[in-house]
Parts: structure tokens; sequence; C-alpha cells
């Protein structure tokens, strides 16, 4: 049977799991007081269940423990096991300290020492390190040093993992914009001929979508920790077979595809640091919140954000397909300079960081305005 057909096969029965899950999930939390109240920081008006993430996990997994004996040989090379493994026990821990934050809320502190532990289990329990990149406008792969690498590996996983946290404040918006970032990691991986990527992209998917169905607008179940923290892990762990994919993809393609989040995490970061207040301290200024002021309806807002998260995933696809012509870099460097050029933009037209201060606008304003007045003393 073609790899592919078992991916196809894999997809539909996460789906299903997911779809089947969700429901008891959702009588589960209620049960255990894993619920999400209404405050001044959230938009919901009414008592959430939480812990949807656990539907998602267990779709993936026991999909895959499902079509595993079943798997060709050598679909799965060693390499690929361990990175599969780290996934399935890093993703275990993650899950359980969502979880247990579902139900008890956890301190910032220790939710960061168990993404650090479960990237750790990654790193050393399974042998997985970012060890080649491809750096614009360098010749080949990059070899990375041990001691770097150990500590890049562990900061992507941890910093992936938080940027998926912090965009969950709308319905659906956390699984949809994840589901659209694996889903571009399936068609990268298509266009690679990584069938160990396309298959466990596609069960994740499957799980996506089936959880999907109950919390898009308006949600009846909320993914929670359990949920967020394990989509973030799952896509930077999904992300590093792309790393091994020599001279094929860029260290920024991976960026790319988590584009919003993890933009929406650095603007946060700035945000807050402008304002002098804590890294880790919740506010209102996310990218969601800012749509919300300017009048957007949930529903568009969380559209609005998906087409963004498409075309970071569109570009991402274009960066990966052309990183090995002759003219990649370029290429690479115009993506990257449009790129942020827009999200500055629209950083400050929206007014992520600060409503009051648009450096950019401002000098463009600048410009136009000298432009105009040289143009009339002519």
């Amino acid at each position: 049977m073609p790899a592919g057909v078992y991916s196809i096969i894999g997809f539909t029965i996460a789906l299903i799991i997911a779809l089947i899950l969700t429901p008891v999930v959702k009588n589960f939390a209620f049960k255990v007081g894993a619920i999400d109240k209404p405050n001044a920081r959230k938009v919901h008006t009414r008592i959430m269940p939480r812990l949807g993430g656990l539907a998602i996990y267990l779709a993936f997994v026991g999909t895959f423990l499902v079509l595993f004996p079943f798997l060709p040989d050598g679909l799965l090379n060693r390499y690929d096991m361990n990175l599969i493994k780290g996934l399935l026990v890093g993703g275990t821990i993650i899950v359980l300290i969502g979880a247990l934050d579902d139900r008890f809320e956890l301190s910032a502190k220790v939710k960061l020492l168990g993404q650090i532990a479960a990237a750790s289990v990654v790193v050393f329990g399974f042998d997985v390190q970012i060890n080649l990149l491809n750096i614009p406008f360098g010749d080949t792969m990059q070899p990375v040093a041990e001691w770097l690498s150990i500590p890049l590996t562990i900061f992507w996983i941890v910093g992936c993992t938080n940027a998926i946290n912090l965009i969950d404040g709308l319905d659906g918006l956390a699984a949809g914009v994840s589901g659209i970032a694996i889903g571009t990691i399936l068609v990268m991986a298509g266009l690679m001929g990584s069938e160990p990527v396309i298959l466990m992209s596609a069960l994740l998917l499957g799980g996506i979508i089936g959880f999907l169905v109950f919390n898009f607008h308006p949600a009846k179940i909320f993914m929670g920790d359990s949920g967020s923290l394990f989509l973030g892990f799952s896509l930077a762990v999904l992300s590093m077979f792309g790393f091994k994919q020599v001279a094929i993809v860029s260290f920024v393609t991976p960026l790319l595809i988590i584009g919003v989040p993890m933009a929406d995490t650095f603007f946060a970061v700035v945000r807050r640091m402008v304002n002098r207040k804590p890294i880790f301290a919740p506010d209102k200024g996310h990218l969601h919140h800012c749509l919300r002021e300017l009048g957007y309806s949930h529903r568009r807002t969380v559209l609005i954000i998906y087409g963004i998260a498409a075309f970071f995933g569109v570009s991402a696809i274009i960066q990966s397909t052309v990183i090995q012509s002759s003219a990649a870099n370029w290429v690479t460097f115009v993506v990257i300079a449009v790129l942020v050029f827009i999200m500055q933009i629209g950083a400050e037209l929206i007014g992520l960081v600060d409503k009051s201060k648009r450096p950019v606008l401002d000098f463009i304003q600048r410009l136009r305005m000298k432009l105009v007045t040289q143009s009339r003393g002519k």
C-alpha cells in the first residue's frame, strides 16, 4: 500500500476520534472543574469547559499507535523514530502540564519549567538537535556547534510552545492558526517527498479539524493550555524534520510557518518592555484584541487572522521551493524584508505595541509631505 494512503487513513481516523472524544472531554472538564470563568481580560461571557487539548492529543497519539504496526518497513528511519518518540513523550509531558494548569492554574514559572523539561526530553532523551542550518547568503547548510545546538533546540521548542499559547484568546483562533501551520508543513513535506512528516502532519491535522468543529465561534469547549501548549510543542518538533532536509529549507522557513504566533509574541514582548511591565504579564494588546477594538466581530477577527496565517504559510512554501535556485538568497532576503515591513506597518496601524507611537508611518508621512512640497516648488 502506498505510504500516502496511510496518511489519508490516519487523517480520517484522527478526525473521527476527535469528533467522538471532544464532547466526552467537555463533560469530563465540567466534572473535574477544569473551567474558564469570564473576567475583564477575556472576551467570553459564560463559564466554558477547558481541557479540549486532550481530545486532540488522544486523537493524534491513538491514531499513530493504531497505524504503527501496519506501516511499511523503511518508512521511518532511526532519526525519524527518535523525533517521533520525542514528540510523543515530550508531548505527553506538555499535555499533563497544560491539563494541570487548566484545572489548578499553575504559575508561569512552573509551566516554563515543564516546557523546558519536555524540550530536554527531546534533546537529551532522544538525541534530537538542530545541528544544520541553511542561513541566508550562506553557501551550504552550516553546521551548528554542539555547545550552541542544545540551547538553540530547547529555545526553539519552548518559544514555539509559548507562541501558540499566547494567541489562544478567541474561539477557534489557536486551533485554526495551528491547523494552517500544520497544513503548510504537510504541503512542504509533500513537495520534499518526506513521507514521515506527511504522516505525522496528517494525523495532527485530523485531530485539530475534528476539535475545531466544537471550538469555532460560538465555541462549546476551549482547548485550554493542554491544547495550545501541545500544538505549539508539536509544531516545533515537526518543523525540526525540515532542518534535516539538507539544502531544501532555510533557517527562516520554520519561522514563516508560525509567523502569526511568533510575530504576536515578539510584539507582546516589545509592548511590555515599552510599557515597563513583566514579560509574562497578561494584557489585552494582542493582535486579536486590537482587531476587536477596531470593530471587527468575533468571527471576522478570527477569519482575518486565518488569512494572515495563510499568507505566511504560502510565503514559506514559495521561499522553500526556490531555496535551491541560484537566486535563492535574494528571494529569501526579499521575502523577509517585505514581511518585516508589512508586519511593522500593520502593528502601527492597529496599535499592537503603542497606539501613540508610529515611527515608520510618521516617517512615510514626513517623506510624502517633503516630496509634495518639492514638487510644488518646481
